[in-house]
């Protein structure tokens, strides 16, 4: 696998992605669109770190994604499975804290709802395994990463729903045996053994935050660039309207059981090198980068009402995460990166963690 990127340098971004009025980007130039020109200069480039991805992903330069920026040690402790007497004072935190345990994994164990009321005298089953204290900043992928254990298997474990942000100073149980000689023994062995796919960027890509914090509002444009550990506050409504296409091109695959027998997640757009790929809702975006070699340049948007829209095999990245987007603004530049030999956009639509049909969704053409 090729695995280079190329830096959009400042030059590249005021000459050939001009700023559109409410600061967000767009591409072909804003004269053509009706678009104002900006005239004051652009701010400062921040650091660039390059993330894994195929040759030729052109991405505007951006923090590498949190779990590469704020890896996890693994250094979970085995808490054996025992009981607990409640005694005054006690309550399910503190019983936790004083075992090792997860308060939600205390709960589900006795058949706990919220508000998790203990009474003196009840005695509490202690599920035992490994749990992992959560810290600022850290993901789902990057706990997955540490223990060389699937970030679904710990979604399940744990019971996380909607929206899969953790909290820090949770404590979440790593299901499986503790590590052994039968799994990549380096922190850096494991990372690069962990396959990502987009349920695990969707589910385990936002980092930790504090209780009582707020997520960082979304940003207008791609300048201003949020710390990849910042928790970006997603849409919580469908902006409505109904999805719109992300490009013209004659449809070369569609969702279900592909010629080989694979299940296509979503639908491959067959369209000239270069084509603008536009969003098909408002929304804010949650990843752009190429993690997923496959799928070479990405760009996935979260529009509330737990929709999420996919695209793939860009060659240049148009936006930053956390930027706010609106329906039918360039967010990227067709190409033939991951796996397609052609250039072509992939597109994916989902409703929480399942894919939909793109079709069923978007308007006939």
């Amino acid at each position: 696998m090729r695995l280079v990127i190329v830096a959009v340098t400042a030059a590249t971004l005021t000459g050939c992605i001009p700023s559109l009025d409410d600061g967000a980007r767009d591409y072909p130039p804003p004269r053509a669109q009706g678009y104002p020109q900006r005239d004051e200069p652009p701010p400062p480039e921040p650091d660039y770190v390059p993330q894994r991805g195929d040759e030729g992903v052109s991405a505007l330069p951006a923090p590498p994604p949190a779990w590469v920026a704020r890896p996890v040690v693994a250094d979970a402790p085995e808490v054996p499975a025992s009981t607990w007497t409640v005694a005054p004072g006690d309550t399910l935190t503190r019983i936790a804290a004083q075992t090792g345990a997860g308060v939600d994994a205390i709960a589900r164990a006795n058949d706990l709802e919220q508000p998790y009321t203990v009474r003196v005298g009840d005695r509490l089953e202690i599920p035992g395994g490994r749990y992992h204290l959560v810290k600022v900043g850290e993901t789902g992928i990057a706990i997955a990463r540490a223990y060389a254990t699937p970030w679904r298997r710990i979604v399940e474990a744990n019971g996380l729903v909607e929206p899969f942000i953790l909290r820090t100073g949770q404590r979440v149980l790593v299901p499986g045996e503790a590590a052994t000689g039968a799994v990549p023994s380096s922190a850096a062995q494991r990372a690069a053994a962990f396959r990502l796919d987009i349920d695990d960027i969707l589910t385990g890509g936002e980092p930790a935050i504090a209780t009582n914090a707020r997520p960082s509002r979304p940003a207008a444009g791609p300048t201003r660039v949020l710390p990849a550990t910042a928790v970006v506050a997603s849409p919580v409504r469908f902006a409505g309207g109904g999805f719109a296409w992300p490009a013209e091109g004659r449809l070369i695959s569609r969702f279900g059981p592909g010629q080989s027998g694979e299940r296509q997640n979503g639908i491959t757009i067959a369209v000239p090198a270069n084509t603008p790929v536009h969003a098909a809702a408002d929304g804010v975006v949650a990843y752009v980068g190429s993690a997923i070699p496959s799928l070479g340049g990405l760009v996935i948007l979260k529009h509330g009402s737990n929709w999420t829209t996919v695209y793939g095999y860009n060659s240049r990245l148009l936006v930053q995460r956390g930027q706010a987007v609106k329906r039918g603004q360039t967010i990227a530049l067709a190409g033939e990166t991951g796996s397609v030999d052609r250039p072509a956009v992939h597109f994916e639509l989902r409703r929480g963690r399942v894919p939909v049909n793109p079709e069923d969704q978007l308007p006939r053409r």
